[in-house]
Order: structure tokens, then sequence, then C-alpha cells
């Protein structure tokens, strides 16, 4: 088999019947789709087994997260490529052919992915726009301090896709949400780093992959559309505490790399100084639940962060890695942020 499509479901039976019929007939031949199921209590495995007997599933019987999940269904694939997809992308007839001839055709690519665009809820069922989508957009970025953004996307701005990203970019990183490895690089990498759980692991996987020397590339050939936050809700405490933490294990596992020890961890120890001013805020703003989780968040990283290592900064570049304050260029420059964003990559 060339392409393992593994979708990690969790009590997403709704969307596996809105958006898996769709993803089956796309696919071409030397394709298979695959559900992994992390002990789905809705009746998703019911559902397969009766609308899509000839489907492989494998049944995991726990939630291990997005990394421990991917990891294990992943352990039992034989495949040339994995597609990481999530339940609730919905596609269109060829979108996959132009990641997998991008990857047939650019040996020194280890990671690639579509654009990706909103899919919106509209009565009984869905609207496709072409605003680009939070989780990836057209490829994503990340400024000194470790804040994530996309070409596409800044904090929570977003553009719509007017062919401004329409060609093959190096990014940083690639959504989890549609993410096309090589197996090779994946076994080599270990797979996700089962500390993340979840959030911000791919951002972790796609860094250590360019640390090895491969490329990460966006191919806008590709597009397909993202419903978003069908697991967490985006104000859940557990989901900040996620997010706080996984960041600081990212610039942990990588940074020191990318920019050198020393470097590295002043920056670390100063992106900690900004959470605790956005903890301030949390509690000041009547949200304690918030300001505690940056508190666990931290308290979780300082117990999972490697040990001190002999760090030697790559010979490999890193795309995507910019040395600006992506929050303070905002602020600065309102909606003009893409702009200017599309000027610093183009003179990078």
């Amino acid at each position: 088999m060339k392409t393992a499509v593994v979708i990690l479901n969790w009590n997403t039976e709704r969307y596996l019947r809105a958006f898996l019929p769709a993803l089956v007939a796309s696919c071409p031949e030397d394709a298979e789709v695959i559900v992994a199921d992390s002990g789905s209590a809705d009746g998703s495995l019911e559902f397969l087994s009766r609308e899509f007997p000839g489907l492989r599933t494998i049944a995991l019987g726990s939630n291990y997260g997005f990394t421990g999940g991917y990891n294990r269904a992943l352990a039992q694939v034989e495949a040339e490529y994995y597609l990481l997809v999530n339940s609730d992308i919905m596609v269109s007839p060829g979108w996959l052919e132009p990641l997998v001839e991008y990857m047939d055709t650019h040996p020194r690519c280890g990671i690639c992915g579509p654009k990706l665009h909103a899919l919106l809820p509209h009565g009984d069922g869905w609207t496709r726009t072409d605003i680009f989508e939070y989780a990836g957009a057209a490829g994503g970025r990340i400024d000194r301090y470790g804040y994530p953004f996309c070409r596409g996307r800044v904090l929570k701005r977003t553009e719509p896709d007017r062919g401004q990203y329409d060609r093959a970019s190096g990014i940083l990183w690639v959504s989890g949400a549609c993410l096309l490895t090589r197996s090779s690089l994946w076994r080599d990498l270990g797979g996700l780093d089962g500390r993340f759980f979840a959030h911000m692991e791919e951002i972790d996987y796609c860094w250590r992959a360019q640390l090895r020397g491969y490329t990460v590339d966006v191919i806008p050939q590709s597009t397909v559309w993202h419903l978003g936050g069908g697991t967490l809700a985006p104000d859940s405490p557990w989901k900040l505490e996620l997010n706080y933490r996984n960041n600081l294990l990212l610039l942990d596992n990588n940074l020191p790399s990318t920019i050198g020890r020393r470097k590295a961890y002043r920056r670390i120890r100063f992106r900690m100084f900004l959470d605790g001013v956005s903890a301030l805020i949390y509690l000041f703003s009547f949200r304690p639940a918030c300001f505690r989780a940056v508190w666990r968040a931290h308290k979780g990283y300082r117990k999972l962060r490697s040990p001190e290592r002999n760090d030697k900064v790559s010979v490999a570049g890193v795309d995507g890695y910019f040395e600006i304050n992506i929050i303070l260029q905002s602020l600065l420059r309102g909606g003009g942020i893409f702009t200017y964003l599309r000027r610093y990559e183009d003179s990078y």
C-alpha cells in the first residue's frame, strides 16, 4: 500500500457519518482509509461496522490522546506514506493526489499538507468557505518566543484565500488536521512525542523533521475544509493547560538546536515570564480556572522537560522560524499584519 489515510476517532460518530463517505470515495486505489478508535462510547464502531463493513478499523480501547493514539495505530500500519486526518475534515475529488505527487517528486520533503479552509455549520449541513481555517491555514510558522501562527491566520485573525499563497512553500509546520508524512521519517523520529498528549505535537514533529534535514511544505494545489474545535471547547481550561505546557516542551525540544542552547534557554525563561503575565490577566479578568491552568502547565513542563543535553545548532535551515514577536507586530499593524508577513517571508 502506498498511502494509509488514518483517522483517529474519539466520540465523533456524527463527523464520520457526515464526512467519511466523501473521503473514502475520493481516495485512489493505492490508498487505504483506516479508522483508529480511541475507546469511543458514542456508537462510532457500530456505525463503521454497519455502514462501512469493508473499512479497516483499529480498536485502541482507550483514549491515549492524539500522540498516543496515532503512535499505537501507525505501529500497526504498513505503507510508504501516512496521512493523518481529522474526522471533521471535508474533502473534494482530487485532494490527495497533489500531496502524494509532491512527495514522490521531492525526496527531501518529509512532511506536506494542503491549504485548510474553514467549514461552517449551516442548518443540517455544512458550508464551505474561502476563509483560511485557524488550525493550519496555508502553513504554519512560529515566532521567537514560540507563538505559532500561519500564512493566512495570525492569533485569532484570519484572511480570505485570494490566491496569495498559491505557491508551494517551505513552512515550519503542517496542521495535524491533515498531515502527510513519510513512514520512514515517522519511524526515524519515533512518531509523535507522547508527552504532549494533544496540541502542538505536530509542530514538534515537523520541527524535529527539519532539524534532521527534511523540508516541510504546503501544497496549495490541494485544499480541504476543516470544522475544528470538535473535541475540546476553545475556552476549556484543560485545552489551555495543554497549549501552555506543550508550547514550552516544543521550545525545549527544538529551540536549542535552532539558535543555540544558552540563547534558547534565555528565550524559554522569558516566554515563561510572558505566560505569567497572561495568567495575571486571566486572574484580574475573573477567570480563575484559566489562571490555574497556566500554573499547572508550568508545573507540568518542569516535570516533563528533557534533562540538560549538549545541543548543537543544526546545519539544516529551519523554514518558518521568524525572529519577530508576532503579538507585538499584530498589535502594531492590525489588519496589515498579513501584508507585513508576506514581505518578511519574501526577504527572509
